[in-house]
């Protein structure tokens, strides 16, 4: 894809699935790639052999929800590539729970992760791009940013809040160089949906929903975020891009019973 070539790239919750996927993807595009995670040194020294190591690729232990640990990362990650042009904001945890049973802390952890700590990030990233008058930011959003999760409140408020954080940064950025999107995945066979990626039947259910009839490989989503990256989406800004297989054109309207 154009220009990211040379380009200098974090992402966050790298160490495995979607992110691990993505950093993998902006390497063969000969980018220089810092992936962080909150797992422990021994599982991001593993993430960084599975990238093929050597000196373009790098790793960094961050808590995306600590304000002191994020922007300690991002003076470290650009100290580490000589400087930084893209942020993949790829961080983020889920939560079961009937509503009426959620608790104030599980929710309150859950939009940490996955609001806050997108928050923090982009707030770093946009002060470097600020200052070079240009620069990427790529949010891991959900299906779920447009449509509801009975049972998984918090994440789906997460992310309806990413959704709106995306389109304001952009807004608000737009004239200075600073291109901002999120990538919306659809069901995607990931450690953090265990649940049902390693049970047959929960996936043929999974599945069945889906309009392309099977869910999706990290390595199908990964494309999305180095094409919003590159200079061949330049003229695109505050958009989600959904990479779901159709689940977002609702598949029980296929039979047309409303009519």
């Amino acid at each position: 894809m154009k220009g990211l070539d040379g380009k200098k790239v974090l992402i966050t919750g790298a160490a495995q699935g979607i992110g691990h996927a993505v950093a993998k993807r902006f390497l063969e595009e000969g980018a220089s790639v810092t992936i962080t995670d909150i797992a422990a040194d021994a599982a991001l020294n593993e993430a960084v052999e599975k990238l093929g190591g050597g000196d373009r690729v790098h790793y960094l232990r961050l808590n995306v929800a600590d304000e002191e640990e994020v922007a300690a990362a991002f003076a470290q990650a650009r100290a580490l590539m000589g400087g930084l042009d893209v942020l993949v904001n790829n961080a983020g945890i889920n939560w079961h729970s009937p509503s009426h049973l959620l608790s104030t802390d599980d929710f309150d952890a859950v939009l940490a992760v996955n609001l806050r700590g997108v928050f923090l990030c982009s707030r770093e990233a946009v002060k470097i791009f600020l200052d070079q008058g240009s620069g990427v930011i790529v949010n891991n959003s959900s299906n779920h940013e447009m449509v509801p999760k009975p049972e998984y409140l918090a994440y789906s408020v997460s992310k309806g809040g990413l959704g709106n954080l995306t389109r304001t940064l952009a807004l608000e950025y737009a004239d200075r160089g600073i291109r901002i999107n999120s990538v919306a995945p659809g069901a995607t066979r990931t450690p953090l949906n265990a649940a049902w990626v390693e049970s047959a039947d929960k996936r043929a259910q999974v599945e069945s929903h889906i309009p392309l009839g099977r869910s999706a490989s990290s390595e199908e989503v990964a494309g999305a975020f180095t094409f919003l990256a590159s200079d061949d989406a330049a003229y695109i800004t505050g958009q989600t891009l959904y990479v779901d297989g159709g689940l977002t054109l609702y598949n029980d309207f296929r039979t047309n019973w409303s009519s």
